[in-house]
């Protein structure tokens, strides 16, 4: 669906900006609460916390995140979800947000009203209270900027830092061909992030959003690569339909399409993976797990392991 309106009448110009903010609030509902705590104030007045505050933020913008294909109510579930996935990468859950949106005043009112509506289920489904934001006019764009609060699940939050030399890579679920519909319909791996931790074996961990082959390097011991197995990398299905119709193999796509919203972590050398994965398949019985490889020292990379610096995620600010 176009976001713009075919008739004046019918988009935010026409409705004004007053008009807008009071149809924000109808189409959000309970998810944004009365001021102080939420929208009518300069800022929302949010009440102490005796966990740490993890804060993240992530956009969609017209013709980069989204286009016309993508239904407005999963643009909204695609706001929310893809900074919930980033929370489920430190295992922690979320508690407020805000939202500033950039809209070209052509854009159409029940655009913003599906847009919103999507935005207030995946609100309610992952219990986010909407607490403010801020809207802003330009021409030719359309923007939603959101940004994230929250706090570890459990007594910690995993960071990318901590893994060690020998420690072992997995990856949840299925990996490439996102565009086929996987980088709006998706759930963000909040439940499975909380699990894991609670295990101190997981040692680091960080959600594939730019694609495996670039984000991997970033959980990367100092002095190591990621030796990966080619045969266990978790191929999706739309990886392999798209690769019937480009130039690049199944696994090119897998390692380097981005948005597949996985969890992929280090595991602690010496670990009983077997005791590990049953565990998991007990916990989550229909979210796949693979071993894919290990870190190694460079000096050690061992042949026929896949080299991920001879594949390509992706690179913002670069077409």
């Amino acid at each position: 669906m176009s976001p713009f309106a075919k008739r004046k009448s019918a988009s935010v110009a026409a409705c004004g900006e007053s008009a807008l903010l009071e149809k924000i609030r109808r189409w959000l509902g309970p998810v944004s609460p009365p001021p102080p705590a939420g929208m009518g104030d300069d800022c929302a007045l949010l009440p102490p916390s005796r966990k740490n505050l993890l804060i993240t933020t992530d956009p969609v913008i017209y013709g980069r995140h989204f286009d016309d294909t993508v239904p407005p109510a999963a643009v909204g579930a695609k706001l929310l979800k893809r900074n919930l996935s980033d929370l489920a990468a430190m295992g922690a859950r979320p508690t407020s947000a805000v939202l500033a949106l950039t809209l070209d005043p052509r854009v159409s009112v029940h655009w913003m009203e599906q847009f919103y509506r999507g935005l207030a289920a995946a609100a309610r489904r992952w219990r986010v209270r909407i607490v403010g934001g801020d809207l802003s006019q330009a021409e030719n764009f359309i923007g939603a900027y959101l940004t994230l609060l929250g706090e570890p699940a459990g007594r910690r939050a995993v960071t990318r830092a901590g893994a060690r030399s020998g420690d072992s890579i997995f990856v949840t679920g299925e990996l490439g061909g996102s565009r086929l519909g996987h980088h709006w319909d998706f759930l963000p791996r909040l439940a499975e992030g909380a699990w894991l931790a609670r295990r101190p074996v997981v040692r680091a961990m960080m959600d594939v959003s730019d694609g495996l082959a670039k984000d991997l390097f970033a959980l990367a011991p100092a002095g190591t690569l990621p030796a990966l197995d080619p045969a266990a990398v978790p191929v999706s299905a739309a990886a392999r339909r798209l690769a019937a119709h480009t130039v690049q193999s199944p696994l090119q796509h897998a390692l380097g399409d981005g948005e597949d919203y996985e969890l992929v972590f280090a595991l602690a050398a010496g670990t009983d993976e077997g005791a590990f994965t049953r565990a998991w398949d007990r916990a989550f019985p229909r979210t796949r797990l693979t071993r894919i490889g290990r870190f190694i020292p460079q000096k050690n990379f061992p042949p026929g392991a896949l080299r991920l610096d001879r594949f390509h995620g992706y690179e913002h600010l670069q077409g």
